[in-house]
């Protein structure tokens, strides 16, 4: 709920702080199209139009998820909520907390006019002063990664988890980096090789069959996926890390996010110990009433 003794600014608009240079994709797509256009924006995702319609999102959890699979009409989440421009910023909020996205395309008589994200809404949290200490905002579990596990286990770790980020821990568990989605994908790359089926004209019960011969016809095929290299966690994480304090205040930690261009930061307490994930997405919850 809204933070006792807090006033939030009316009027702040969807079209105040959306973002109206968006990246898009189109139908017919492609991933390595998609993969490539994540990379190159640094972006999580982007909306996805059909005949300048929004008919879909991408991200880079589609793309970990299907690592094989090609088409972008496959890999992409149909029918995306979208949002109007002259709607209060509270109210996308609330629908990318109850939701659970991360982001809305603008939309004005069907067309896409912009796209407003979390990060965006912190940044404008960021120009508030919200003073209400964060320890209430920590996600309440939190997935840590050992510094040697493997870049693809490890983002099979947060896909099941379901965390786009987690904290990486060293042999002391001392938390010494922060790994993304973000880092995955860009460690990534797009591989093609060729499989090999082989189809049999006989059978082990055949007692025609001698020694396990049988005809047999291979069939070769090529496959393409997202490749996650097989490095260690700590070749690619994030070691310098932006930490805060449980008591600090909303606006000094939606501040930090922005100014780093971070989605979470580690809380520690005074000894440096971790004490949980603020994740930018609970900060939302700082100027939202929620049922």
């Amino acid at each position: 709920m809204i933070s006792e003794g807090y006033n939030m600014p009316k009027n702040i608009k969807v079209s105040d702080i959306m973002r109206d240079n968006v990246a898009y994709a189109t139908l017919p797509g492609s991933r390595d199209e998609v993969h490539t256009l994540l990379k190159d924006q640094k972006v999580s995702g982007v909306p996805v139009l059909k005949d300048g319609k929004v008919v879909g999102i991408v991200s880079r959890a589609n793309l970990l998820k299907n690592p094989e699979e090609e088409q972008l009409a496959l890999l992409m989440t149909r029918n995306p909520i979208t949002i109007q421009p002259d709607v209060d910023i509270t109210v996308a909020a609330k629908i990318l907390l109850e939701k659970k996205i991360r982001r809305l395309p603008v939309v004005n008589n069907d067309k896409l006019v912009g796209i407003i994200s979390v990060a965006d809404i912190v940044g404008s949290i960021a120009e508030l002063d919200i003073t209400d200490h964060v320890g209430q905002y920590l996600s309440p579990s939190v997935v840590p990664i050992w510094t040697d596990t493997p870049l693809h286990v490890a983002a099979r770790i947060m896909e099941l988890a379901k965390s786009k980020a987690a904290p990486v821990i060293d042999s002391d568990l001392e938390v010494v980096g922060m790994i993304t989605d973000r880092d995955v994908i860009s460690a990534s790359v797009i591989e093609d090789s060729v499989e090999m089926s082989d189809m049999s004209n006989g059978s082990d019960d055949d007692e025609w069959t001698w020694e396990s011969m049988r005809d047999t016809m291979s069939i070769y095929y090529s496959v393409s996926r997202v490749k996650v290299p097989d490095i260690p966690v700590k070749a690619v994480m994030v070691k310098d890390l932006v930490k805060a304090a449980y008591i600090s205040g909303v606006s000094e930690c939606a501040l930090k996010m922005k100014r780093n261009q971070i989605d979470q930061i580690p809380i520690v307490n005074a000894n440096q110990r971790f004490l949980g994930l603020l994740r930018d997405r609970n900060l939302m919850k700082a100027i939202v009433n929620l049922d």
